[in-house]
């Protein structure tokens, strides 16, 4: 299924990855963790299918039931103690809810890592920071590029060194030992001479020189500038409220949260709709199209 919001100018994509991400590591507020994690998981499942699905339930959901679960064995802060253990420390309901909160915001930026992973694409990196930082944007780019590279790299030597019976599951611990150090040997020669292959071609269109033009397929249209202004509108409120206590929340000794007033329901409508954005655009876009084909 195509995103819409992918094909955004790279600038947009960037505002919103940046801002979406910092927001969801330091606000610890229900609501508006709730917010990101409905958004993060719906939005990955939009843009990677069931890899995500099985993903958020198999390594983000044990992720946070371990982190609710660890937090309370070492941190007995809190009024209201539920039981104590067996060497006497208090389990307390403010820690359990508090550990139950980062748990929720650590795999919610994961999950936002991997949406960005899918719509920031190396030349979108480059396109941005080539000009500001040349070297250290083609490396970053050349890292985030490998990782998806090493697994089918290693999946093809696997392959090769299986059709001649020098597999790791293959004889004594010796020969194991010794047929999986070889494909991690081939697997890092191949790394170190792709990437002086790809520093040589680089180098060789003029990467980094003073007035050198770059080809680029990126234009800055009128729905480019829509979501910009949405964007700073949104993080304008998020921020005044941030400033406001809104955003903030007290775990201890007691919890403590600020009651719902008109300005709470202004900030959590702003952070929905920047944080659902790239959905929202991909059900008009979508809509727009059942339209035109409804026409035909």
């Amino acid at each position: 299924m195509k995103d819409s919001f992918s094909s955004c100018h790279p600038f947009i994509n960037m505002i919103y990855f940046i801002a979406v991400i910092i927001f969801s590591m330091f606000f610890l507020h229900p609501v508006l963790l709730a917010i990101s994690l409905i958004a993060a998981i719906l939005y990955s499942t939009y843009l990677n299918g069931i890899k995500a699905v099985r993903f958020n339930l198999f390594m983000m959901l044990p992720t946070m039931i371990v982190a609710a679960s660890i937090n309370p064995m070492f941190s007995h802060s809190g009024v209201t103690i539920l039981f104590y253990l067996d060497n006497g420390n208090p389990i307390t309901l403010e820690s359990i809810l508090y550990g139950v909160a980062v748990g929720c915001m650590f795999i919610s930026v994961i999950i936002w890592f991997s949406c960005y992973n899918a719509v920031m694409t190396s030349d979108k990196f480059i396109y941005i920071f080539g000009r500001i930082m040349p070297s250290l944007s083609l490396i970053f780019s050349m890292v985030l590029r490998f990782v998806p590279k090493f697994k089918n790299q290693i999946r093809e030597i696997s392959y090769a060194q299986k059709c001649i019976g020098k597999v790791p599951t293959n004889g004594n611990i010796f020969n194991r030992i010794k047929y999986g150090v070889n494909i991690i040997s081939i697997l890092i020669t191949w790394a170190l001479e792709n990437g002086i292959e790809t520093a040589d071609s680089m180098k060789s269109r003029g990467y980094g020189l003073k007035g050198r033009t770059s080809f680029s397929i990126f234009r800055f249209d009128s729905r480019d500038k829509i979501l910009l202004l949405v964007f700073i509108l949104c993080i304008v409120i998020i921020t005044i409220g941030t400033f406001q206590g809104i955003t903030s929340i007290k775990f201890f000794p007691g919890i403590l949260i600020k009651p719902i007033s008109v300005l709470n329901i202004v900030v959590y409508i702003a952070y929905g709709i920047l944080l659902f954005t790239p959905l929202i655009l991909n059900k008009l876009e979508d809509m727009k199209w059942k339209s035109i084909k409804s026409n035909i």
